[in-house]
């Protein structure tokens, strides 16, 4: 059954958005990551238009984070103050980067600076889990001890220190400000929640345990990804409500199956997957970008003769 979305103003398969919505779920589910980093650029490659793929796409993380932050409450396992901190840098770089977008929409270029930040993050982070993960089965396979995930370093100098109960941590605000900062920005700019960023930060910089680092991360992500959807929404009308009802309808039935899917699997092993994906996603987006497109229109008529 096709459906006409009218912010994105294209006609799309239902099937085929609960299908996508259903195998973002999965992954999420899967790999424990919030899926927005997938679920904009296969929007992309089905013809919804990068604005409202990018709003879109800020608007199902904000979906998919309020479980896992609930979850994580329970456990004990959020460091609130640490959780503000990082909040405060992620509203003001979201702020910067919905000025950004909205910059680059009025030029004319907000599609190529979307697609060439998916390419250049998507692919470097992609790499670098696949060498971490190829490092971390060799070093099982020979029995080795696993390396010191931190060190004492710069950051611990900085002013500004507070005691971090939770995370049992007495450094700067300025660190984790910062990664919010940096978190921020590329929610608004690029639909994702931040968390492929946010999460190796906060353990190799800022020194964070791991048992307090995913909902924290949540806490974070939950909070930025609603502003950046209401001020996409407020400032370019890019959010399509239709789009994302049926992605989070799909979102919610996969995450479920690939939880249960992911049990089954070791850890590095779900790792370097993840990392393939996300590696096959930025090189699928790459040769778009270089490959002569089907159709060829110019909006002045004569520029190419």
């Amino acid at each position: 059954m096709q459906i006409y979305l009218p912010i994105a103003e294209v006609s799309v398969s239902a099937a085929l958005l609960l299908g996508l919505g259903t195998l973002v779920g999965l992954l999420s589910g899967l790999f424990g990551v919030g899926g927005g980093f997938l679920i904009t650029p296969l929007l992309f490659f089905i013809g919804i238009p990068p604005t409202v793929a990018v709003a879109t796409g800020a608007n199902q993380v904000v979906a998919s984070s309020v479980s896992g932050v609930l979850a994580q409450f329970k456990r004990k396992a959020v460091d609130v103050p640490m959780g503000v901190v990082l909040l405060i840098g992620g509203l003001i770089g979201s702020g910067m980067g919905i000025w950004v977008f909205n910059l680059l929409t009025r030029l004319g270029q907000i599609d190529l600076a979307v697609q060439l930040a998916y390419v250049v993050f998507l692919g470097s982070i992609g790499l670098l889990m696949l060498q971490e993960s190829l490092r971390a089965m060799r070093r099982e396979k020979r029995g080795g001890k696993r390396a010191k995930r931190h060190q004492h370093l710069w950051v611990h100098k900085l002013p500004l220190k507070v005691k971090f109960r939770a995370s049992g941590l007495y450094i700067s605000v300025i660190p984790p400000m910062l990664v919010g900062i940096v978190v921020g920005v590329l929610a608004a700019i690029m639909g994702v929640g931040g968390g492929f960023i946010m999460v190796p930060a906060m353990i190799y910089l800022l020194g964070m345990p791991t048992k307090v680092v995913i909902g924290t991360s949540l806490f974070q992500i939950l909070f930025v990804s609603a502003f950046t959807t209401m001020m996409h929404a407020i400032t370019n009308q890019s959010v399509d409500v239709m789009l994302a009802l049926l992605l989070i309808v799909g979102g919610v039935i996969g995450a479920q199956i690939g939880s249960r899917l992911g049990a089954r699997l070791k850890a590095e092993q779900l790792r370097i997957l993840l990392a393939l994906l996300v590696i096959l996603v930025a090189g699928k987006l790459g040769l778009d970008l270089l490959l002569r497109p089907s159709e060829l229109f110019s909006l002045f008529p004569g520029a190419f003769e």
